[in-house]
């Protein structure tokens, strides 16, 4: 369960208190789509500083949104991956690929397997 500290008891302003900033939503859409190392994260389009990456990610665990696991100890090295919450957070992310395909003019489509997939799919990886 996600605790924390939040403004209010609105479910939206509590959501967005958590994944409202400007990457967490970027890096659950890469998670979703199978990157699960620091170094796959860097090298997504938008273009991520390496501070803020670290940050994000010990937000989001923090948050229950992702866990992680050691891969390597020299230099320590971990692989992320969704939580049922963070899974969870799929159809928003659809919702929001929708919107912006439909809204905005020029934007990448959505590629088929990401907009058909479920969230039980992803915790099966």
């Amino acid at each position: 369960m996600i605790g924390g500290d939040f403004r209010s008891g609105c479910p939206i302003a509590s959501t967005l208190d958590l994944v409202g900033d400007r990457w967490t939503l970027v890096l659950l859409r890469d998670l979703m789509n199978g990157k699960a190392r620091f170094k796959e994260f860097l090298e997504s389009p938008e273009r991520i500083s390496s501070n803020i990456l670290s940050a994000r990610l010990v937000a989001m665990e923090d948050a229950g949104l992702i866990e992680s696991r050691l891969y390597q100890r020299r230099p320590k090295r971990r692989e992320y991956k969704l939580t049922r919450s963070g899974a969870g957070l799929l159809p928003v992310l659809q919702a929001i690929c929708c919107w912006g395909e439909a809204e905005l003019p020029d934007r990448w489509p959505a590629p088929a397997t990401f907009m058909t997939r479920t969230p039980e799919d992803l915790m099966k990886k």
